[in-house]
């Protein structure tokens, strides 16, 4: 019996979504909530488990469609479908061995077009295939588009185990297998967009590896017994049901045939990055780790490298003895292989430059930009940083304190958290703060809610979980919606401060610069003096057709006098 995979609901407003890619082919073997597809909606790109174990045999949205929600994405089943075609072949060929002699001659003409039917019968069974369906990728997401297959029709796949990737205009991600089983049917194409709850892809059970080889090995079983010239074609594909031939005197070529599909299998276990299967977010994460996958050995399936592995690997590399720190000459800037190349923008590089442009042309952008004095909270967090890993396992930055200090300065002034609906100004009833996230596919701002309730410690945790989540991939699309006002960290890379641009619907945008020491003017015992002070800028960017100058510099002046103040014991949380 089948499965069917729909595309599940992604969020408020989201009504569709497009295929980005297939991870998972037909006649792949999935487990359950593992990645099937990448969808793109208007909210978010992401990957969409598997809801069940098996194989997929259908897969009905091809990449770069489009498909609403509910629609039927993908069937995965239990593999009986696959399983006869593969096993068929086996049962003949024994039967070929029986009487090589006197078979051989009547079943010369009948082996050759046997081979054509092999491929249908591989695509026909669909009815115990669970379909893959584009689920819900966030508020308002309706749609995604396939990017990428990772899998095609005849692969294995495991629950989990990534199938395609998908766009949005929130993220691109890879979408999980929710069964095992064998990858039957791709629906979705590459660059096709699919609403969400159609089908990408059908998923059926079985011997996922034969499934592929069984099709083609028809052939290959009477042919070698009726003659030694048609033994050449399956030989590639022919698995282990090939070898039993060997000791058969008449199929001699036959015997050797299976000799070179024998290693061509035992490739992808070998652990080589290069012939086996890596998601781009493993690639990313070992980019970011420096760590290189032909040194890593997998312990997934099929030795396929995880995220974990990597980890272990990056740990590993940090334990050891520290020798090779010594030179102090910088490394050389490595040359970048774009240059000289032209590349289509990504569905989120296009989406955030159109909001970009529409929001300048839309609204009255002003920057307003203080100077805080900060030492006397680097002293306070310098004396409690230790502690605070100790108790709560996250690193205290001053990005807490930042957000902590802004929220709270939000509730004083409402009208920078506020936002324009037509000829009216809406004031939200709590402070959710955007924390802009640099990936490698774009900026991307996930919702740290309600942050004037919290303390250092909740908004130290949440905001290192959400950046986590955010760079692997694995954030949930409600997480991007249902912010007032952005905090970007411009001074994480080391610049003392920019203009960040307001996107619409919010109305304001703080960037902080980075922290640095220098000489300031001081009162010592009422005279000016010179020591060497903390120091960080702040640059708040509004819409002016709601927000005045002096309201920017009294919400600064808050925020201001709360960071110099460095009075966050009560707050600390640890």
């Amino acid at each position: 019996m089948s499965t069917s995979v729909v595309l599940p609901a992604l969020g408020e407003s989201v009504t569709e979504g497009t295929v980005t890619r297939w991870l998972k082919q037909v006649g792949d073997t999935v487990q359950a909530d593992e990645g099937l597809l990448e969808i793109s909606t208007d909210k978010v790109d992401t990957e969409i488990p598997s809801p069940v174990s098996g194989v997929i045999e259908e897969i009905l949205v091809a990449e770069d469609e489009t498909v609403e929600v509910g629609a039927l994405l993908a069937r995965i089943g239990d593999g009986s479908a696959a399983a006869p075609a593969a096993d068929a072949p086996a049962a003949a060929a024994p039967e070929a061995e029986a009487a090589p002699a006197e078979a051989a001659p009547a079943q010369e003409a009948a082996p050759a077009p046997a081979a054509e039917p092999a491929p249908a019968a591989e695509a026909a069974p669909a009815g115990d295939a669970t379909d893959i369906v584009l689920p819900e990728l966030g508020e308002s997401v309706t749609e995604g588009t396939v990017t990428r297959w990772l899998k095609q029709v005849g692969d294995s796949i495991e629950v989990d185990e990534a199938l395609l990737e998908i766009s949005t205009d929130k993220v691109d991600t890879e979408i999980p297998s929710p069964v095992a089983g064998v990858l039957q049917e791709i629906v979705a194409g590459e660059d096709e967009t699919v609403a969400v709850g159609a089908v990408l892809a059908r998923v059926g059970s079985g011997a996922a590896p034969a499934a592929a080889p069984a099709a083609e090995a028809p052939a290959a079983a009477p042919a070698p017994a009726a003659e030694a010239p048609a033994a050449p074609a399956p030989a590639p594909a022919a698995p282990a049901p090939a070898a039993a031939p060997a000791p058969a005197a008449a199929p001699a070529p036959a015997a050797s045939a299976p000799a070179p599909a024998a290693p061509a299998a035992a490739a992808p276990a070998a652990g080589d990055s290069d012939n086996l299967y890596v998601t781009p977010l493993v690639r990313r994460l070992a980019s970011q780790q420096g760590v290189d996958l032909a040194s890593v050995t997998g312990t997934g399936v099929g030795g396929r490298i995880r995220k974990e592995d990597v980890l272990k690997a990056a740990e590993s590399a940090a334990s050891a003895p520290a020798a090779a720190a010594a030179p102090a000459a910088p490394a050389p800037l490595e040359v970048s292989p774009l240059r000289g190349t032209t590349q289509p923008m990504s569905r989120l590089r296009k989406v955030l430059a159109e909001r970009a442009v529409a929001s300048m042309q839309q609204t009255a952008q002003l920057t307003t930009v203080v100077e805080i004095d900060v030492t006397a909270l680097a002293e306070y967090r310098d004396s409690v940083k230790g502690s605070f890993l100790e108790k709560t396992g996250d690193k205290l930055s001053f990005l807490p304190f930042f957000a902590l200090a802004a929220a709270e300065a939000l509730q004083a002034f409402p009208i920078v958290n506020s936002t324009v609906d037509g000829d009216k100004i809406v004031y939200p009833a709590t402070e959710n703060l955007s924390i802009a996230v640099d990936t490698e596919r774009g900026l991307l701002t996930p919702v740290l809610r309600d942050a004037a309730s919290k303390n250092i410690a909740e908004i130290a945790h949440e905001i290192a979980d959400l950046a986590a989540r955010t760079r692997d991939n694995k954030l949930k699309p409600d997480e991007l919606a249902g912010g007032t006002f952005t905090l970007t960290n411009t001074g994480s890379r080391g610049a003392l401060f920019d203009t960040p641009v307001v996107f619409l619907p919010q109305s304001a945008i703080l960037g902080t610069g980075t922290v640095v020491k220098r000489p300031g003017l001081v009162k010592v015992g009422g005279s000016d003096a010179i020591a060497i002070r903390s120091y960080v800028y702040f640059a708040l960017s509004y819409d002016h057709r709601i927000i005045d100058g002096a309201d920017a510099a009294r919400f600064l002046g808050a925020v201001k006098a709360r960071l110099e103040s460095a009075q966050f014991a009560a707050q600390l949380g640890a």
